[in-house]
């Protein structure tokens, strides 16, 4: 693959308390057929993160319509699974109207750094207000993933709604620093709320350098074959780049890290460091919309594909 990059597109000017910083996990989604709305999370002074959108034009992904006035979600009550941040990672259209929000929700714990698991809220209005389905995970822990069901990815199809995430119950250290150890799985549902209690690994850490993945993101192409964008993060980096596979189950998978042509750029917002990478299709033209440094603290950035 070979990509153009097209720079930052859009980062919090930090006017806002609930938004000092960051623009991360950028999350698109097809509001009609001239706007293309990306749902970020922003974090505040504390780096706590809480969902917003920009809205883009589809045939200009770079020039923004709209902006949220504030969060689509707050942080969860005290003790909550989500009472440290909210990071939206997938949006899914149900009907007209229905749109499911998947989230991420952060957990501050004592014996371990944190502890993340997915959430999911729920718009009536085309996605301009959201509200919890409940207040507890949708993926909770379960055996061999206590400490994270996270990063959530879900599609539709065939009646069937598909699904991947990170998994874990691991630390590796790292320079002194305890570092979570993920995999990838797979699980399936018929509504798209309830979920097996565990998933099946369809993407497992083969490099003694790698210790992570995260937010998967599923691309399909004309032929029903299966694009999955993901990040990887090594420990000889302690950042991440971005990975690319592909299946014609959704299961299976084959690894092709450098057919994804898209990586740091010398002296820009993503100099050290590319992630949390999604598409979406506009015509015939495919879009990359991802974070750089620090995990997306300068916003979010977008390049297209040209072969």
């Amino acid at each position: 693959m070979q990509w153009i990059k097209l720079g930052l597109v859009w980062g919090p000017d930090g006017s806002s308390p609930k938004a000092k910083s960051h623009a991360m996990v950028p999350t698109p989604f097809r509001l009609n057929e001239k706007v293309i709305r990306i749902y970020v999370t922003c974090l505040d002074e504390e780096g706590r993160g809480r969902p917003w959108y920009v809205d883009v034009k589809a045939d200009d992904p770079k020039s923004i319509l709209d902006i949220s006035s504030s969060p689509l979600l707050e942080i969860g009550s005290p003790g909550y699974f989500d009472d440290n941040g909210v990071i939206t990672t997938s949006v899914l259209r149900i009907n007209h109207n229905l749109i499911y929000m998947y989230f991420s929700g952060v957990e501050l714990c004592k014996q371990i750094r944190y502890r993340i698991f997915s959430g999911l809220a729920i718009s009536q209005d085309n996605g301009n207000t959201f509200s919890r389905y409940q207040t507890t995970p949708i993926l909770e822990r379960s055996a061999g993933e206590e400490f994270f069901r996270s990063g959530l990815y879900v599609m539709h199809d065939n009646n069937i709604f598909k699904s991947w995430y990170v998994s874990g119950n691991k630390w590796t250290n790292l320079n002194g620093k305890k570092m979570p150890v993920y995999a990838l799985r797979y699980l399936e549902s018929t509504d798209g709320i309830n979920w097996s209690i565990s998933g099946r690994i369809c993407l497992a850490l083969t490099d003694e350098d790698e210790h992570g993945f995260g937010r998967p993101w599923i691309q399909m192409s004309d032929t029903n074959k299966y694009h999955l964008f993901y990040s990887i993060r090594r420990k000889s980096l302690s950042a991440y780049r971005l990975g690319y596979a592909e299946s014609l189950d959704g299961q299976s998978w084959m690894r092709k890290d450098r057919a994804i042509g898209l990586d740091v750029s010398h002296g820009c917002f993503d100099s050290n460091a590319i992630m949390y990478s999604s598409t979406i299709l506009v015509g015939n033209q495919i879009y990359c919309f991802y974070n750089g440094n620090n995990f997306g603290e300068l916003g979010f950035g977008l390049a297209k594909l040209v072969k």
